[in-house]
């Protein structure tokens, strides 16, 4: 029977795909990725509580246990791609580098070299052949993050979550008496634990207040630093005034968000976009493939058309209908059916 190394987070999810294998007969191992453990001022990293009760699972299963140390990895290939992105004044998404480069890439090579045959985590979404499908629970499919990972890779890759939905995971879990069975879902910048965006870039740039300018040019009130706004956002101007107002822009290096109250405003509205960084997992697709695409975790599926591309990494995108706020620094994840074929960074 093949040898399956997990990666264990202390969650339902992963604790749930360890006892799935087991059960399957595979010989299981867990690991715990230690990725990030510095405590940031009145926000202290959950990695020793997530540590436990990762070791807990194992204790219950019966599975070897190990640590794998990526800490320093992790802050080269994911917060400084996350630090970067914001001082750009753009918007990354840290979870889909760090699948790329920690996950599907670093965890499962020294998996291998340590004896594995084939790595498992608690994702929900499917694999075969090589290519990345679709979870059954549409709710809680995380293609969208995983659109990053090669098909190389994905071979030696078990979701063993796919076909099941998260109410019958917990069951699972608790079927196995597994200490996790409960535990609530993490929130927050991955392996970093419930910390805020903003309340991390604060530890690692500094910032100076800015003015908020509204579609009339009028300076209508004061920002915390414009690298902490995103396109699209409503939440968090503190401008008052009665109507909401939405970020249609910002200019870094004056320092300058914009804002607009006039939700039609053609600034906050797209259809054509470009991206880079364009990253299939397979093949790309043809013109003939009737394609769909998501520019964010969990946002509908529109119908879309690949126009061109100004090299291998750059393309140009079309979708059937207009959509609001398109964020750059963000990922458009490319679909055909169910099959998650890869996608670019909007720009």
């Amino acid at each position: 029977m093949k040898t399956v190394y997990v990666g264990l987070s202390g969650g339902v999810d992963s604790s749930a795909s360890a006892a799935l294998l087991k059960r399957q007969g595979y010989d299981v191992v867990g690991v715990y990725m230690k990725n990030w453990t510095k405590d940031l001022p009145g926000l202290p990293c959950p990695w020793k509580d997530d540590f436990q009760d990762a070791k807990r699972v194992a204790v219950q299963l019966k599975i070897p246990f190990e640590v794998f140390d990526f800490e320093k990895q992790y802050y080269d290939k994911v917060v400084r791609y996350m630090l970067a992105g914001f001082k750009a004044g753009v918007t990354p998404n840290p979870d889909i580098m760090c699948n790329q480069e920690i996950k599907f890439k670093l965890f499962l090579e020294t998996a291998l070299e340590n004896g594995a045959d084939l790595i498992a985590t608690g994702h929900y979404a499917d694999t075969r052949d090589g290519k990345l499908l679709m979870a059954q629970d549409d709710n809680k499919d995380q293609t969208y993050f995983l659109h990053r990972v090669r098909s190389a890779a994905l071979k030696k890759v078990l979701f063993p979550l796919g076909g099941y939905h998260k109410p019958e995971v917990r069951e699972i879990a608790a079927s196995f008496g597994l200490v996790t069975a409960q535990k609530k879902e993490s929130m927050g910048i991955c392996f970093v634990g419930k910390v805020g965006i903003k309340d991390f870039l604060r530890q690692y740039i500094e910032q100076e207040p800015g003015a908020i300018i509204d579609q009339n040019g009028r300076e209508i009130g004061r920002h915390e630093g414009a690298l902490f706004y995103t396109i699209g956002q409503r939440h968090g101007l503190d401008v008052g005034g009665g109507l909401p107002y939405y970020v249609a822009g910002k200019d870094m290096g004056k320092n300058e968000v914009y804002v607009t109250s006039d939700l039609q405003d053609e600034k906050l509205w797209n259809k054509d976009f470009k991206m880079t960084s364009v990253r299939w997992i397979n093949d790309e697709p043809s013109r003939d493939d009737k394609l769909m695409v998501r520019t964010r975790h969990r946002a509908k599926l529109i119908p879309v058309e690949l126009l061109n591309k100004s090299s291998d990494s750059r393309w140009h995108a079309r979708l059937q209908e207009e959509i609001r706020a398109l964020t750059p620094g963000q990922s458009a994840v490319f679909y055909r059916d169910r099959e998650c074929l890869g996608g670019g960074i909007i720009v």
